[in-house]
């Protein structure tokens, strides 16, 4: 069974937003890249990964302009990319783009439901705890 463990939020100020779920939440910061493009900050709860993303000068997949807050997709754990890709098409969902390695940026398979809603599907999770240890 596929398990939803991903969710990523376009913001206009990522250590604002950030700040925000750590307090709040006490969400704890479990990585953070700067690329081509865009930048993020990974933030969990153990189980689930909130990444905040930003895209400086209009970079990469950019919603709605740089003052916009909002849902940029969300991101699913699979065991089995290929046979969810031709579920995915038999729903009537489209496959969208993959990921470039960089750095920090994890290398993920991106599709689109019906509605258009961007959604990942990985065989390994998202980042759940830092490299340190915390």
């Amino acid at each position: 069974m596929s398990k939803l463990r991903h969710i990523a939020m376009q913001v206009p100020d990522l250590e604002k937003a950030a700040a925000f779920y750590e307090k709040v939440f006490e969400l704890k910061r479990v990585g953070s890249a700067e690329s081509p493009i865009g930048n993020a900050i990974s933030l969990s709860d153990g189980v689930m990964n909130l990444t905040l993303l930003n895209f400086p000068d209009g970079k990469g997949g950019m919603i709605n302009g740089q003052d916009w807050a909002g849902l940029h997709h969300m991101g699913f754990v699979v065991e089995d990319k290929e046979a969810i890709a031709r579920k995915v098409e038999e729903a009537g969902g489209t496959y969208f783009m993959t990921l470039p390695a960089y750095p920090g940026v994890d290398v993920e398979t991106k599709f689109k439901d019906v509605n258009g809603v961007v959604f990942d599907v990985s065989e390994h999770d998202w980042r759940l705890h830092s490299d340190a240890g915390e």
